[in-house]
């Protein structure tokens, strides 16, 4: 396990961090996940193999810090994931990020475009999304105030979401699962998609076929972004169908742009 202090207090982001040629792949989850236990098994596929591939866990999540005094806004999460990337001697990566972890390293490449040269995004937040109370995602999460989650809202949250997706939010701080998932929800300015649409370098975005044609398609797709469709799975792609995941996102990291 590496680790790296990203801000001014010190706090740690820590990662697995598999041996491989340069340059290096980071992969990034989404809201109360933790990347080793999302992405170990793709990324040593054969497929996807053989590169330096740091599987970091963002601040307040998994086996991070989880500090109650950061704000954990989408650029300030960028911007601790670049200070670890830095510090890991990271530059031009190819990220390979999930739902929020995606909408987090949109920003990332915005606003440190030295340390990403790809993008591969997995159904990642791209747009606000109205809070809806009784949901089970982020929107139900940001529904509750700060103060209603930590006093008893979290627990109804642990039960709606089931024990698979609890097994890592558990591992997250409950102030840092709540702001991620407020801000999250809040976006940004401009928003995750506009922020996609002006970058230059390679893009792909993996989506559920399931779920239909991704909003907005056209206007990505005229951007130069790849929009990928992959079939028999859910939001976590590479969980469930891992097989037509290495294959897709094997083929975006080969492609050119």
């Amino acid at each position: 396990m590496r680790s790296a202090a990203v801000t001014p207090e010190g706090d740690q982001i820590r990662w697995v961090e598999l041996p491989g040629q340069e340059p290096p792949r980071v992969y990034v989850h989404g809201l109360g996940a933790t990347s080793p236990a999302y992405f170990a098994p793709v990324a040593v596929d054969p497929r996807l193999s053989g590169r330096r591939s740091l599987l970091l866990d963002l601040l307040g999540h998994g086996i991070s810090d989880r500090p109650t005094h950061f704000d954990y806004t989408l650029e300030s999460h960028a911007d601790a994931l670049a200070n670890a990337l830095t510090a890991a001697d990271v530059s031009a990566a190819e990220l390979i990020a999930h739902s929020m972890g995606g909408s987090v390293a949109i920003v990332l490449a915005a606003r440190h475009p030295h340390l990403a040269s790809r993008l591969v995004l997995i159904d990642a937040n791209l747009d606000p999304i109205p809070r809806a109370p009784g949901s089970s995602g982020s929107s139900g999460i940001a529904a509750y105030s700060e103060e209603e989650f930590l006093k008893g809202g979290w627990e109804e949250v642990r039960d709606r979401v089931g024990p698979h997706w609890w097994s890592t939010m558990r591992l997250a701080g409950r102030e840092a699962l709540h702001r991620s998932a407020f801000h999250l929800t809040r976006g940004t300015t401009p928003t995750m998609r506009e922020l996609l649409l002006e970058l230059k370098i390679p893009r792909t975005f993996l989506l559920p076929a399931a779920d239909g044609p991704l909003p907005g398609a056209d206007a990505l797709t005229e951007a130069g972004v790849s929009v990928v469709p992959i079939p028999d799975c859910g939001h976590n792609i590479m969980l469930d169908n891992p097989e037509a995941f290495a294959k897709a996102t094997a083929t975006a990291l080969a492609s050119q742009g």
